[in-house]
């Protein structure tokens, strides 16, 4: 699943290419896309036709668009990308991606066409959602349905020094507590192993066993690799995220660990390591990192 920087610069691309516009027309295929929504794809469409692209919005690896209908009632069409999902800003002549699962016909507030937007997933874990927006420190709100989503390192409503509190509350692996999105959003598997190692820390080390220095400095690294990752367009190991555009980004040549197992350590020399965590593959440096 794309981690924070590439949701984030899927966001802006949607900011650039979509918001301002008006929905004229949407297609939904199959109902597996609308899946998330329970009265169904037709519903879906229904709800979304005429509505003002107000705002693309994003919390962790979170996406959504704020939408109006014509009295100023804004909602959210929540947009997951899952694991191979891709939105493309695309001429509405061009030709049908071979898994195309949605299509967003748009127009300027003048009326005139504007470029198509499209849902292609290939994985299919993907699809759209709609929600109502409560309040959460934004000038729309959030959407209902990921209210309980903690913010994430790149946001102002982040508080950090409540969620070291909370991180040294707990008898949890740090890597897990990384990866708690109920804590901290916005952090996966890459920019977690990443962050521990840029910290030298083991991210089998328990939370409570840290100081809250050292629990400071890991999310701060995690912070740090985030915004680097967004600089160069986030990571992509295939062909399968890419941003509106279908560029794919390129910070996967500066992964220092992740990924890179039986490489030399950057830092030290040392082979790096892969082990299995939580149904996942967690890469350290067993010099640098040391279980303790």
């Amino acid at each position: 699943m794309p981690e924070l920087p590439e949701v984030e610069v899927v966001r802006r691309g949607l900011a650039e290419h979509v918001v301002g516009r008006r929905v004229a027309e949407v297609s939904l295929r199959g109902a597996r896309v609308a899946r998330r929504h329970a009265p169904g794809p037709r519903d879906l469409e229904d709800r979304l036709r005429g509505r003002l692209v107000r705002a693309a919005e994003r919390r962790g690896k979170y996406l959504w668009l704020v939408v109006e209908d014509e009295t100023g009632q804004a909602d959210a069409l929540i947009l997951h990308l899952g694991m191979s999902g891709q939105l493309l800003v695309e001429p509405p002549d061009a030709p049908a991606e071979k898994h195309l699962h949605a299509t967003f016909d748009l127009v300027e507030t003048s009326g005139e066409p504007a470029p198509q937007l499209r849902f292609v997933d290939q994985r299919t874990f993907g699809g759209l959602a709609w929600s109502e927006l409560v309040a959460g420190g934004r000038a729309f709100g959030i959407p209902e349905s990921i209210a309980h989503i903690a913010p994430d390192p790149l946001e102002p409503a982040y508080d950090q020094a409540d969620v070291v509190r909370r991180m040294k509350a707990r008898h949890v692996a740090v890597k897990r507590a990384l990866l708690d999105q109920r804590l901290v959003s916005g952090i996966g598997n890459i920019y977690a192993d990443e962050a521990l190692w840029r910290a030298r820390v083991n991210g089998v080390r328990d939370t409570d066993s840290l100081t809250r220095p050292t629990l400071a400095r890991v999310l701060d690294h995690a912070a740090e690799v985030m915004r680097e990752a967004l600089k160069q367009g986030g990571t992509s190991f295939d062909a399968l995220y890419v941003n509106v555009n279908g560029a794919s980004g390129y910070f996967d040549r500066s992964l220092a660990v992740y990924g890179q197992q039986g490489r030399p350590c950057p830092r030290c020399g040392t082979p790096v390591r892969r082990e299995a965590f939580m149904n996942r593959s967690s890469h350290y440096c067993p010099r640098c990192q040391r279980r303790r």
